[in-house]
């Protein structure tokens, strides 16, 4: 199969988009984008679309937002097409196995590990709450158990320090984009020879929760050394959501912009924060207001 294929993409939050982008770089735009419904959200439950859809919209492709893929009444828009290949990254809905095999060459995930490491849903702030320094992506054919489909290809990263899981995020995101453009034009052309996963190596990546990113901070006394750079992880994992804060004088203080110093060894500087029911600050003119 020499032409473009016929690719219907599931995704939902902005790491979907970021491949979205490199897709269309490479001339292999979906031509359906299938998507969460709009939900409420913010303090006044405002219906929002996913970043996937404004994106879908934004470039003219149609877009499908199904509540779930397994009433095959509601699916008609997907099941009365010939695909060659679905591509789901970060769709957020179970697909059940008839569902996955419909297309020719079946469903195909980017997933931001190097697999079997870290299924599940959160490998990349995992990954950065463990501290590892070697990451990367993996391009999977799926099959009905979650991660578990065999090994189309992967691309390492090495990180030698902490970064920001939102800049990390982009990182791999891009990554995958690039090798995914690589890869469904030859496993469409037959090219590639998909690789069984060692399943018994399987690590799982952990469910991250609002109340992890409480941290327990002496704001005129911040850590240094292992319990510094323990800190900084969650800060880096936390990133964006849920974010880490912690409490002074029954306030909530959240951080925003944090760093360590010198690696491992050094010290926790934090640059800005938001105390509760103000403004964000820069950390010193906090520490100026409670002194």
């Amino acid at each position: 199969m020499k032409q473009k294929p016929n690719i219907a993409f599931f995704g939902t939050p902005d790491i979907a988009v970021w491949v979205l982008e490199e897709l269309e770089r490479a001339d292999l735009t979906p031509t359906c984008i299938v998507t969460n419904p709009d939900r409420p959200q913010g303090r006044g439950l405002e219906l929002t679309s996913t970043p996937v859809k404004k994106w879908a919209q934004a470039h003219n492709i149609p877009v499908f937002t199904p509540e779930n893929l397994t009433n095959k009444e509601s699916l008609t828009l997907l099941t009365e097409q010939t695909w060659d290949v679905f591509v789901v990254v970060a769709y957020g809905l179970i697909m059940p196995k008839w569902f996955i095999e419909l297309p020719k060459f079946g469903t195909v995930n980017m997933h931001p590990s190097l697999l079997p490491k870290l299924r599940g849903a959160s490998p990349i702030r995992t990954a950065i709450l463990e501290g590892l320094k070697h990451m990367g992506v993996t391009i999977m054919l799926m099959d009905e158990k979650m991660d578990h489909g065999p090994i189309l290809d992967q691309l390492p990263l090495d990180q030698s320090f902490p970064i920001p899981g939102r800049k990390l995020d982009y990182t791999l995101a891009k990554m995958g984009g690039n090798l995914l453009a690589d890869v469904l034009p030859r496993l469409c052309n037959g090219e590639i020879v998909p690789r069984e996963q060692n399943h018994a190596e399987a690590t799982y990546s952990k469910k991250i929760t609002k109340e992890m990113g409480a941290l327990t901070l002496d704001p005129f006394n911040l850590p240094h050394g292992q319990e510094a750079y323990a800190t900084y992880l969650k800060i880096c994992a936390y990133d964006e959501w849920p974010g880490t804060f912690f409490f002074h004088k029954e306030k909530r203080i959240k951080i925003t912009d944090a760093f360590l110093q010198s690696g491992p060894e050094g010290a926790l500087e934090i640059y800005k924060v938001i105390p509760e029911g103000k403004k964000e600050m820069a950390f010193t003119d906090f520490l100026k207001s409670i002194s």
